[in-house]
């Protein structure tokens, strides 16, 4: 197992590009980001390379609806776009939702769509825009990860919101370049059944996200069992990432270590002498 680490939620007392050194110094080598337009992508991307990080992950915040026939012309476009800064910039792989949600007010909503769309047509539109993406990212060599979104926080309904139906969109893509994000905290959020999900989705995901709820703060500090989802994993033969996507409770080095200990019970961690 690899651990990434996420920009937005670690060392947030200093600017963005300065906490890639931080990470580097911890042994954490993969790096997440959210909402690439709204950063300096190509700045961030150099101070990896210094550091001898790359980016893991990244998101397009203005990507539109899936869901929405209306935003097909604007789906088509920004994933276009996305494509083009994940290769200049050496991003690994980026995260697919069915729904834009904008911050509204400080809260998140979902992006009103164009007109009274079904479910099932909503669906089957997506289903379409996909294949039409994928043509795309065939031209790459970038991974398209899907996340369904808890609605919990959310305003408004989110098509794809829970792992089922999340897994059944890339089972029906079946492409080698379109993977499940297995998320514990929006998974917990919304339906829970994380050991079944485990086995219920197994080859579908490259990824596992450890978020403990209801604080997003690392593993041991909320209702989940990560022990037992640990032991899982490696009852699986899991061998992906473990997205550490959550806001440290303590010291960042701290929680590393708890992770690892979960995890990684038998050793392998990064240099922490320097956090």
């Amino acid at each position: 197992m690899e651990f990434t680490g996420y920009l937005d939620f670690w060392f947030t007392d200093r600017p963005l590009i300065e906490r890639v050194e931080p990470f580097a110094n911890l042994g954490i080598r993969r790096l997440d980001v959210w909402c690439w337009r709204l950063i300096d992508i190509a700045g961030l991307a150099a101070e990896c390379k210094r550091c001898g990080c790359i980016l893991n992950s990244t998101f397009d915040e203005s990507m539109g609806s899936l869901a929405d026939p209306g935003d097909n012309e604007r789906t088509l476009r920004t994933w276009s776009e996305s494509l083009e800064m994940a290769v200049c910039h050496g991003v690994e792989h980026l995260f697919i939702f069915s729904n834009q949600i904008d911050i509204v007010d400080g809260k998140e909503w979902t992006r009103r769509l164009s007109r009274n769309v079904p479910e099932a047509a909503q669906y089957a539109n997506l289903l379409d825009q996909t294949e039409k993406i994928l043509k795309l990212v065939e031209q790459t060599r970038v991974e398209v990860w899907v996340e369904a979104l808890n609605m919990f926080p959310i305003q408004g309904e989110v098509l794809v919101h829970d792992h089922d139906l999340a897994a059944d969109w890339v089972r029906r893509m079946d492409h080698p370049q379109f993977r499940l994000a297995f998320d514990c905290y929006h998974q917990q959020r919304t339906a829970g059944n994380l050991m079944y999900g485990l086995e219920a989705y197994w080859g579908l995901y490259p990824t596992v996200h450890v978020g403990d709820v209801p604080t997003r703060q690392e593993p041991g500090t909320g209702e989940i069992n990560f022990p037992n989802l640990a032991a899982k994993l490696r009852q699986l033969g899991y061998d992906g990432l473990i997205g550490m996507e959550f806001r440290p409770s303590t010291t960042e080095a701290e929680a590393f270590r708890r992770v690892q200990a979960i995890f990684q019970p038998d050793g392998a961690g990064g240099d922490e002498s320097q956090a």
